[in-house]
């Protein structure tokens, strides 16, 4: 084949350019077929929209936008409804007797009052976040899949219950379809993961493209690998490197797609490690806005750091934020456990849901609280309640929902959901529904098949869009 003819006589035009101005010419050259090639990926991954600007750029929604971010409050374990948001006058009137599900009811030995409003009923184990109870979507006729925590987590975050049939997580999912909103930030942060139920499996992207997993944080805002400024000089300039061969093989026939994903790795590593850490510094808050959320050193302190960290997060355009506190499974030792763990969870939730109201963040973030399961109106031992998956609450504040409303209800005693039964796949309907994406169209192929995070259910509830 004849090479096309150059003005300077029968040399390839891509040879002219490469040595044009040192190669200043052939680096333009790079650029644009490197964008050519990110729209061409982007358009032809299914069930999103083409867009410019690499895997992670912003791309419109499905349907309109409700809320723009998610901030997910996990308590891990289950926290027990009974004694905390679900006031059964029948079960306290009916404490030491035979259950409908078998065993002896144990009546609440929490106190409870009516707040707001709306009326609803709150145990005294909250009395900061009872003062927001107007503000709460409640969604009280939640049911699940499986008693077992591992699964019941992993389903929670990825959809599947089966831990071997590895899917991608929640936040993965709406990185995918939404992109990020800052550039040199990601856009899907978990602080504090938990370690136990599934690990990584729970903030992972699985078959989707590596850049659309989260990235793991702990409560005192330290990343692995976080480099020097000296260090992140020396990498910058191997970075370059690496960089400029991923390019020059980029544009050879035949070079794998996966590039571009590699490069913007790279790239976005390198940006996260001089932009995250300044937002995780919590020490330039101010002092009454420290105590606002209860920050001290040590444990006790941790989910008062990471409540004040996601606010940070979102603040600065992450899309999903994901807090979490363990040590909710109480199948002993559930008073004592519960009043500590609410002393810990509670100041900081109601200063996170009063400083996103202040900086105009609640209006358009979305707050979801809540556990894998619920608990179990009967004892367990002599103080202890056992798993709950066929009727529990869970909690949303801020955009896109009605503000003191409840939808579904459990029976009498709080066991099963008999009004509003939400599965686990109509929670994450909604949520992307919310978030502006149509959880049938949010697919990708692998294996052969089309993947979505609903998997082929889920409902999406719109009696609670505001």
């Amino acid at each position: 084949m004849v090479p096309e003819r150059s003005n300077l006589g029968w040399l390839p035009r891509r040879t002219v350019l490469k040595g044009a101005g040192a190669g200043f010419g052939y680096l333009s050259l790079q650029a644009l077929l490197r964008l050519d090639a990110r729209r061409a990926a982007r358009g032809g991954e299914p069930g999103v929209k083409s867009a410019p600007g690499g895997p992670l750029a912003a791309r419109p929604p499905h349907v309109p936008t409700r809320a723009k971010r998610i901030i997910f409050l996990f308590m891990e374990g289950a926290m027990s409804q009974m004694d905390t948001w679900e006031y059964k006058p029948r079960l306290q009137e009916s404490d030491g007797k035979p259950g409908p599900g078998g065993g002896k009811l144990v009546a609440s030995k929490f106190k409870f009052q009516q707040h707001g409003q709306t009326g609803t009923w709150v145990s005294e184990l909250f009395p900061h976040v009872a003062k927001h109870v107007d503000k709460f979507c409640f969604l009280r006729g939640l049911h699940t899949d499986t008693p077992a925590h591992p699964q019941a987590v992993i389903q929670l975050h990825t959809g599947a219950s089966i831990a071997s049939l590895t899917r991608p997580s929640m936040g993965a999912w709406l990185l995918y379809g939404l992109g990020t909103e800052n550039d040199d930030l990601p856009g899907y942060i978990t602080i504090n993961p938990p370690a136990n139920f599934g690990g990584t499996i729970n903030y992972g992207s699985a078959f989707l493209p590596a850049h659309y997993q989260g990235t793991r944080i702990d409560d005192t805002g330290n990343m692995p690998d976080l480099k020097s400024v000296a260090e992140r000089r020396q990498q910058r300039r191997q970075i370059d490197l690496i960089q400029s061969l991923n390019r020059n093989y980029q544009v050879t026939p035949g070079a794998p797609a996966q590039l571009d994903a590699v490069i913007e790795n790279y790239e976005l590593a390198f940006r996260m490690q001089g932009k995250v850490p300044e937002l995780l510094d919590i020490s330039r808050e101010s002092l009454a806005v420290r105590d606002a959320y209860g920050v001290k050193p040590g444990g006790e302190g941790s989910f008062a750091r990471q409540c004040l960290m996601a606010r940070r997060l979102s603040e600065a355009g992450v899309r999903f934020v994901e807090i979490c506190q363990g040590g909710w499974d109480h199948h002993s030792n559930l008073h004592k456990g519960l009043t500590r763990n609410s002393a810990m969870t509670d100041q900081p939730i109601a200063a996170l849901l009063t400083d996103l109201e202040q900086r105009g963040l609640l209006d358009e973030t979305l707050v979801l609280f809540g556990s894998e399961f619920g608990r179990q109106p009967s004892a367990q031992g002599e103080d202890g309640r056992d798993h709950n998956i066929t009727g529990y609450p869970m909690m949303l504040a801020g955009a896109g929902v009605k503000a003191g409303f409840n939808y579904g209800a459990t029976d009498e005693f709080g066991i099963r959901a008999i009004d509003g039964r939400m599965h686990t796949n109509d929670l994450h309907a909604t949520l992307l529904a919310l978030m502006g994406l149509e959880h049938t169209q949010l697919t990708y192929r692998y294996a052969g098949r089309d993947f979505r995070l609903t998997d082929v259910a889920g409902n999406v509830v719109k009696e609670i869009f505001a």
